[in-house]
């Protein structure tokens, strides 16, 4: 059976949507305090996606079909992540754009695709094989390149160090949120940016920032909708079908798309390591694509719930419960097969 190719889809288009955030983010901060950047780009999240469903809704005569809806069991997970990728990572991230370069920020974001893969397989037991080695080591050389300047001179490390912690917890949240991965995306991602937001934004104004009331705002709401509520929203979906590792690895593409912007919004010179990393990303990217996972595996009885897809482990469960029905519990009983698969929600085996 062939491997549904679309949550790689879904894990580019994540990457890319928050690459662009970063040379943005940089415009707005130049006139928000970043704390408040931070809390109104993850409201913005909210609003988006909030537009988004009432879009969906409309657009579907028959009516959407519903997610499998969060549960008390998961609250743990989310609350862990909506604290580790935020709160902490945003806010750090902005606090960083005002001491580094957008497109230096740009490219630090490869780091949240290392920090992800890392803590997926070193403390969550996740399998990486030696093709995703090779696509994250060529994603972390051509991140040197591109982040070495020869022409930048000295520099404070404050903004980068601080930018490199903000990877650190995304690479956690998206960890943590893998857990609940197969549960709402639009739920997950709609809490996560109200919660955060208000968070965030309460704590400027505790902090006595000045927020100016002027278009900054609105441009704040667009870019978290974008780049903040919808990039979450497909990351997840990437992460139900890819698991943490390989969705992280291939989000990397997006600080890629995000250093040609800066180049574009800035002016930042284009050198020689901008064209060496953009060819080993592509070879990374490829390893990614082309990577097939395919073992005899045990599967042990297992009851759950999610909407019912059309592949090999739920061809008997078809007849009764048709595709693209609600999500309902069912039993999957042990079975042992081979066949090409993602760390998904049915494969997260040991190897």
């Amino acid at each position: 059976m062939r491997m549904n190719k679309k949550p790689l889809f879904y894990a580019i288009l994540s990457g890319v949507l928050f690459g662009i955030s970063a040379p943005v983010a940089k415009l707005l901060v130049q006139g928000m305090p970043p704390v408040a950047l931070a809390g109104l780009l993850y409201l913005g999240a909210f609003l988006g996606l909030f537009v988004f469903t009432l879009l969906r809704k409309a657009a579907s005569p028959h009516g959407v079909v519903k997610a499998t809806p969060l549960e008390k069991k998961d609250l743990p997970w989310l609350a862990g992540a909506i604290l580790a990728g935020g709160i902490v990572a945003p806010i750090a991230m902005m606090t960083g754009l005002t001491m580094a370069s957008g497109f230096s920020t740009s490219l630090l974001l490869n780091l949240e695709g290392v920090a992800t893969t890392v803590l997926a397989v070193l403390v969550f037991g996740e399998f990486a094989g030696r093709r995703l080695w090779f696509a994250l080591s060529f994603m972390t050389v051509a991140s040197i390149f591109l982040t070495w300047n020869p022409e930048q001179g000295a520099a404070s490390f404050t903004g980068p160090l601080l930018i490199i912690l903000a990877m650190c917890f995304w690479g956690l949240d998206n960890n943590l949120t893998r857990h609940i991965s197969h549960k709402d995306p639009v739920r997950i991602a709609q809490l996560k940016g109200l919660l955060a937001g208000t968070t965030s934004l309460g704590l400027a104004v505790l902090l006595g920032s000045q927020i100016p009331l002027d278009m900054t705002i609105l441009y704040a709401f667009v870019l978290g909708g974008l780049c903040y509520g919808l990039s979450s929203m497909l990351f997840i979906k990437g992460l139900e079908g890819l698991g943490s590792s390989r969705t992280g690895a291939l989000f990397s593409l997006g600080p890629f798309v995000g250093a040609v912007l800066s180049i574009l919004i800035f002016g930042e010179s284009l050198t020689w390591g901008l064209a060496l990393a953009s060819i080993l990303m592509v070879l990374g990217v490829w390893m990614m694509l082309s990577e097939r996972h395919d073992h005899e595996h045990h599967h042990d009885r297992v009851t759950h719930s999610h909407v019912i897809r059309p592949d090999v482990h739920h061809e008997d469960l078809i007849n009764v419960n048709p595709l693209g029905s609600d999500p309902h519990e069912h039993t999957h009983e042990p079975k042992t097969h081979s066949h090409a698969h993602w760390p998904d929600l049915h494969h997260r085996h040991k190897h």
